[in-house]
């Protein structure tokens, strides 16, 4: 299984999502850089369950616990071990879809390629994995902050289905975001959005919706092409994200309908730099970032678990029909905005890192 994220910032990522704890190691994080644990926590608390009336009503209070790599709040230069325990783990829950694959999920896959899974809450597979994600990224920030000040990377619900909220990435601030539970940039579609996920709970249904992504002040020249362009890390970084089906940067598949003359983004001298007029390349050309402003957009289906009767099959080959149990987010998209925060951190890390190394 591969579970190891990076080429200088790699993180490996351990535990089940009923299992006795979740977390990850960090290995090639640089000596010297001051780690704030509360920093760390403030991160996974913007992913916990429980934290709104929108949200699973799982209580986990996610405490990471330090066991390696620190000392006096300074990086040692060696692994970093991040773990979280689960304490509010039920796998009980979960007794009947054990011989019975869930619609959507990747219980049936997980069989297909193990032979085995781990039936409670979907094991590897579940979103609670991504605790260990989080938690590296809150050091990778610290390293950036270090390292390379000034770059800011925030994440927003841009739709939930049908509900489009209009924002500007060059100035939505992470206050407006966190300001309400649903975590939009546009404060006048929140509740409508709220309004809609309530609605879709209530008849035992889910929804999924779109997130959007800025990562600001970033240098040009990060990226290494062929493979590792920096598009392409942050594309595979998106959709190695529980229930993830799209991606897209700067015009997107909406840049298919234009010109190359109405496309392309003119270079200028401003200061000294250079810069694009347009910035519909969204801040990457050729694999390797331009200096402009970052911008991308993630795609989330509607949450597997719904609490109604679905047909499927059992273990053994034969047609059933299963009712959803347990405690689900009928929409992951308030929960997934500090992951895809985390994942575009730990992209920029890497490649500073590899950038700094090349050098």
């Amino acid at each position: 299984m591969s579970s190891t994220f990076g080429h200088v910032f790699r993180i490996h990522t351990f535990g089940e999502s009923h299992g006795g704890g979740v977390g990850v190691v960090i290995d090639g994080c640089p000596p010297r850089i001051p780690v704030s644990v509360e920093q760390i926590q403030h991160e996974l608390d913007r992913r916990r369950p429980g934290q709104s009336e929108i949200v699973t009503p799982r209580k986990e209070a996610d405490t990471a616990e330090i066991l390696s790599g620190l000392q006096d709040g300074v990086t040692l230069g060696c692994p970093i071990a991040i773990l979280v325990r689960n304490t509010d783990q039920r796998p009980g829950a979960y007794d009947e879809m054990a011989q019975k694959y869930r619609p959507s999920h990747a219980d049936f896959t997980y069989d297909a390629k193990y032979g085995i899974r781990s039936g409670s809450g979907g094991g590897r597979a579940s979103a609670r994995e991504t605790i260990g994600r989080v938690a590296a990224a809150a050091v990778a920030r610290q390293v950036l902050d270090t390292l390379h000040p000034g770059i800011e990377i925030l994440a927003w619900v841009k739709s939930i289905q049908d509900i489009n909220a209009e924002v500007d990435p060059e100035k939505v601030d992470a206050q407006t975001i966190e300001s309400n539970m649903v975590r939009t940039g546009d404060p006048a579609m929140v509740e409508t959005m709220i309004e809609r996920i309530k609605a879709i709970r209530a008849d035992g249904n889910s929804v999924g919706g779109v997130i959007e992504c800025v990562i600001r002040n970033c240098p040009p020249g990060l990226g290494e092409p062929i493979f590792d362009k920096l598009e392409a890390d942050l594309a595979k970084a998106m959709l190695s994200l529980p229930a993830t089906k799209g991606f897209e940067i700067g015009s997107g598949f909406a840049g298919t309908l234009l010109t190359g003359i109405e496309h392309n983004d003119a270079f200028r001298m401003v200061d000294g730099k250079v810069r694009t007029v347009t910035n519909r390349s969204g801040g990457i050309q050729g694999g390797i970032s331009n200096g402009e402003t970052i911008v991308f957009r993630v795609a989330f289906k509607p949450t597997a678990t719904i609490m109604s009767k679905q047909d499927t099959v059992t273990t053994t080959g034969e047609n059933t029909e299963l009712q959803g149990r347990g405690r689900h987010d009928a929409c992951v998209l308030p929960r997934a905005v500090p992951i895809v925060e985390a994942m575009a951190t730990l992209v920029l890390t890497d490649h500073l890192l590899r950038q700094a190394s090349n050098r």
